[in-house]
């Protein structure tokens, strides 16, 4: 038997450094993929992947399996259960990864290939994330390297951008907004401030008070309707989406952080997936 420290690693000049949170999922997974095994079995405090929170959705249900893709969608939209990284690399190597609780003996959930029954499941679960805030720098004079120049200051700084709208421009100006991990924020904000003035944008605003709500499937490739569906069920709760971007597998919406909770139970009745 051999014991690995999960978190460690070196880098190309040999200085021993850390594999970041969630460190441990990715150096399990190597592991398996190094030794050819069967599957990577990851003992965590949850016992499996489930439909929506349950501590938000007390009718989420456990899930038997669930895509590569699916899992790297619900880890990257706010899903804490395993690490992106550890996903990608299981996906690459193809290396099934069974996600179980270290106090249960039950069975977890199995991250595999895609198969056709997981393509008749238009949703497969519900991801929200509350650690995000929105950026906006409006009056953004409407010509070449505007972005690059407001994005390139952002991305000196090492922050990850997600969500980015751009409105229609009028007088020969426009709006942007974007969605910036909310602890990075203030760094953005200030650095925004001062390519402003730079550029000749009118000023830059941002919001705390946001959240993303996500739907996540493979079966929305074969599915249509499934974006509106989601937006009449965030309707019907009078839940005003800010922002809305798309993958080929997920549906994500902005909306203010309060309805956070209300937006989760209610895509998770609409899509029915209590079971």
């Amino acid at each position: 038997m051999s014991i690995v420290a999960g978190f460690q690693g070196v880098t190309e000049e040999d200085n021993i450094t850390t594999l970041g949170r969630g460190g441990s999922d990715l150096t399990a997974v190597a592991l398996a993929a190094a030794l050819r095994a069967d599957v990577c079995e990851i003992y965590t405090d949850v016992d499996g992947v489930y439909t929506a929170d349950p501590n938000i959705v007390r009718e989420a249900r456990k899930l038997d399996r669930i895509s590569y893709d699916e899992m790297l969608e619900m880890a990257s939209l706010g899903a804490k259960v395993l690490q992106s990284r550890s996903v990608e690399f299981a996906k690459k190597y193809g290396v099934p990864v069974h996600v179980r609780s270290t106090f249960k003996t039950d069975p977890g959930t199995l991250v595999t290939k895609e198969d056709r029954h997981m393509e008749a499941v238009v949703v497969t679960g519900i991801a929200h994330d509350r650690g995000q805030a929105k950026v906006t720098i409006r009056g953004v004079p409407d010509r070449p390297g505007i972005a690059a120049q407001v994005f390139g200051a952002v991305s000196d700084h090492g922050i990850v951008v997600d969500m980015i709208v751009q409105n229609v421009s009028r007088d020969g100006h426009s709006d942007i907004s974007f969605t910036v991990p909310r602890l990075d924020r203030p760094t953005v904000v200030e650095t925004l401030e001062s390519v402003a003035k730079k550029i000749g944008a009118e000023t830059v605003t941002y919001d705390d008070r946001i959240a993303k709500v996500s739907i996540v499937g493979v079966g929305m490739r074969s599915h249509s309707g499934v974006a509106a569906r989601m937006f009449r069920a965030l309707s019907r709760e009078n839940v005003n989406i800010h922002m809305i971007s798309t993958s080929e597998i997920a549906v994500s919406c902005v909306i203010e952080d309060k309805y956070t909770e209300l937006a989760v139970r209610a895509l998770h009745d609409t899509f029915e997936l209590a079971g």
